[in-house]
């Protein structure tokens, strides 16, 4: 099964990083981030990445040439101000042959089973299921009747409850909810799944943590470096 992780926002709010850089570049326990990320789907059976690539692209075209890892990992320029939606959108024709495909953000780590959001995913026989956790009140907030989520708005003033967490799986008939390469996924689609009732949120109770700020990659670095880090675990 295909991966897809987002890789090309412009990680404004990490400027103090990412002025040379890309957000999913930034390192943590001296590997980017993005390693990380993809040592965690690895751990779990899965090793086919493609990376959607928009800002500082050659940097993370550089690395992955430079380095071999044992996982498979294709990127992919997809415009440096597409939206995520879009993003995906333009990857279509490489995940075609795909009947369901994982999507995450190159920002985010957590100690979840993905093994077990796969099975959670073709359990539900949705078109859409999201991982929802309850960190900081930063993002997209979420409310669910039982496993079927009922509401979803994209970064409210004021969130409590289940949040996107990202680590999405998808059949491939997204597409039908994604539109234009300037579509957020976060936006028409995802509000487009929870209108027909085909998102689902799977509950991750355990350890997640984005890195949006100095302040979040301070706080990985030293869950590193006291090995107490759960997604390394």
């Amino acid at each position: 099964m295909k991966v897809v992780i987002l890789c090309g926002g412009l990680g404004t709010r990490l400027s103090e990083q990412t002025k040379k850089i890309p957000k999913p570049m930034v390192k943590i326990g001296g590997e980017p981030i993005l390693l990380h990320i993809l040592k965690i789907y690895y751990k779990f059976g899965f090793n086919d990445f493609i990376l959607a690539l928009g800002y500082k692209s050659n940097v993370i075209k550089k690395f992955f040439a430079n380095n071999h890892f044992k996982f498979k990992v294709k990127t992919v320029f997809t415009g440096k101000h597409t939206n995520t939606g879009g993003r995906i959108l333009k990857l279509k024709k490489f995940l075609l042959k795909e009947s369901n495909f994982m999507v995450t953000y190159g920002d985010g780590v957590t100690n979840q089973n993905i093994k077990k959001l796969l099975t959670f995913h073709l359990k539900k026989k949705k078109i859409g299921t999201m991982t929802v956790v309850r960190p900081p009140a930063r993002f997209g907030e979420v409310t669910l009747k039982g496993d079927l989520i009922n509401f979803f708005k994209e970064k409210p003033q004021i969130s409590s409850g289940w949040i996107n967490g990202g680590f999405f799986v998808f059949n491939k008939k997204i597409f039908k909810f994604i539109k234009k390469y300037s579509d957020m996924l976060e936006k028409l689609p995802l509000e487009g799944l929870v209108k027909k009732r085909q998102l689902v949120g799977f509950k991750h109770y355990g350890f997640w943590q984005c890195m949006d700020t100095l302040r979040d990659k301070d706080l990985l670095n030293k869950l590193i470096k006291n090995r107490k880090a759960p997604w390394m675990m």
